[in-house]
């Protein structure tokens, strides 16, 4: 007969996740740390890695999207600097003699 999987409180599991992400501890150590099953502690960890980087279609897109504008607005404050400078040079070099 195979044993039923053992509920963990959702507080516990992000304290856990919590130690291994911020904390840089190994999931084996944390196991121990918190009596608990080291690939338990490992499938934790990566679900909440994948949860949180945007694995799905949908936030990829949404990933890109914000990247693109980002990008975009970069360009246009750059094309601006460079607009400006360009009309200081001119500036200047009408005044040296």
């Amino acid at each position: 007969m195979a044993k039923k999987p053992r509920i963990y409180p959702p507080e516990l599991r992000a304290e856990v996740v919590r130690a291994v992400i911020d904390d840089g501890k190994t999931p084996a150590q944390v196991a121990r740390d918190f009596g608990l099953v080291a690939e338990t502690v490992r499938n934790w960890v990566k679900a909440e890695k994948s949860k949180n980087s945007g694995t799905t279609d949908e936030a990829r897109a949404a990933i890109d999207r914000a990247r693109l504008q980002e990008m975009e607005r970069r360009v246009q404050e750059l094309e601006q600097e460079n607009a400006f400078l360009k009309k200081a040079a001119a500036f200047f070099a009408k005044e040296l003699p």
